[in-house]
């Protein structure tokens, strides 16, 4: 080995390659960009494109479905409103009716109680009536039995009994009513 030889090898870098290997990788550097940019840049274009319009179209749908989910919940709301205020006018309609319902109860016990006292109003004047009459007669003949004892002969005339009793009657009522007449004006 001679000296050129060992002096062009010295000068040589390790790290700088020769020329010609330079040339050749650059060549196939470019053949490969270019292979790669034609074939495989525009797929994972086209790949990343679907990529970002699957992600924007989802984003899309997101925010059409949230505002869809608001809308059925506003409506929800005001479902729940009206049926509230539905329940509650129900409620109301409800304790008006009640309210009625127990006022015209109230005024049909009222009816029935008054139908009820003059009822017993009238039975007790028709008692009374009844009862008078037959006073009447129990008198009549019990005092026309005494005043034929004691005159000593009977009055045992039907008309003329009754005549005299009827009119002794009607003498005690006279004098019942004037003494009550009295009573009432010393007390007025």
């Amino acid at each position: 080995m001679n000296l050129l030889q060992i002096a062009a090898e010295e000068e040589q870098n390790p790290l700088v390659p020769p020329m010609p290997e330079l040339v050749i990788g650059l060549i196939a550097f470019l053949i490969v960009f270019a292979l790669l940019a034609k074939k495989l840049l525009p797929r994972i274009n086209e790949v990343l494109e679907e990529r970002r319009a699957a992600i924007e179209g989802g984003m899309e749908k997101a925010e059409a479905a949230q505002i869809e989910a608001e809308q059925t919940l506003d409506q929800y709301k005001a479902q729940l409103a009206e049926a509230r205020h539905e329940a509650n006018r129900l409620r109301e309609e409800a304790r008006e009716q009640g309210a009625a319902l127990i006022a015209e109860m109230r005024a049909e016990g009222q009816r029935q109680r008054d139908e009820i006292i003059a009822a017993g109003h009238a039975q007790v004047e028709a008692d009374k009536k009844t009862a008078s009459l037959a006073l009447r007669q129990d008198v009549g003949t019990l005092a026309t039995e005494l005043a034929g004892r004691l005159v000593g002969e009977s009055l045992e005339d039907h008309a003329r009994q009754t005549r005299v009793v009827d009119r002794f009657l009607d003498e005690l009522e006279a004098k019942a009513a004037a003494q009550s007449g009295t009573k009432a004006e010393a007390g007025a």
